[in-house]
């Protein structure tokens, strides 16, 4: 009998590992490791575990984590492939820099932006939450800003180091 790694997935979904084991151990991580790095409760590993399994185990108990995680992760994975092509791309054609790589950055930022406007921009199945009928209201008004700001940031990050009286 062979098993594909589809239905085990599939089984793994109906077991609840996708909507509660990989959210509790991602919150769980993230706490943990914030309480570890800043010893806020202290240097003990015992409390700041506790803590971090009563709030992982806190945030689950409605659905609403659940919700926000499947829908924002695969949207997340969306944008990481398309920023992933973009920077391939890039990587093809952009002249070699003996300096720092400011344009690179730059344009990765606003690439970033753009991913995460669309990502909220598409968001409207989830709880009414989201940026969707707002982007759709005023799109131009967000794209010119951006483009703005974007703008200025190339014009400082290349501009010379002259000092104005």
């Amino acid at each position: 009998m062979s098993v594909s790694f589809a239905e085990v997935l599939n089984e793994w979904a109906q077991a609840g590992v996708f909507a509660y084991v990989i959210p509790f151990l991602l919150i769980f991580a993230i706490v943990f490791g914030i309480l570890q790095k800043s010893k806020i409760l202290g240097a003990k590993k015992g409390i700041d575990a506790i803590v971090s399994i009563a709030v992982a185990f806190l945030s689950l108990q409605l659905d609403f984590v659940s919700s926000f995680f499947a829908e924002i992760f695969p949207r997340f994975g969306v944008g990481l492939a398309v920023f992933l092509v973009f920077i391939i791309f890039v990587g093809i054609f952009m002249p070699k820099q003996k300096k720092g790589n400011t344009a690179f950055f730059i344009i990765g930022i606003i690439i970033a932006a753009a991913v995460v406007l669309w990502t909220f921009g598409n968001w409207n199945t989830w709880g009414g939450f989201g940026l969707g009928g707002f982007l759709e209201d005023n799109f131009w008004i967000v794209l010119i800003t951006t483009l703005a700001i974007a703008a200025v940031g190339i014009v400082i990050a290349a501009g010379g180091g002259e000092e104005v009286d």
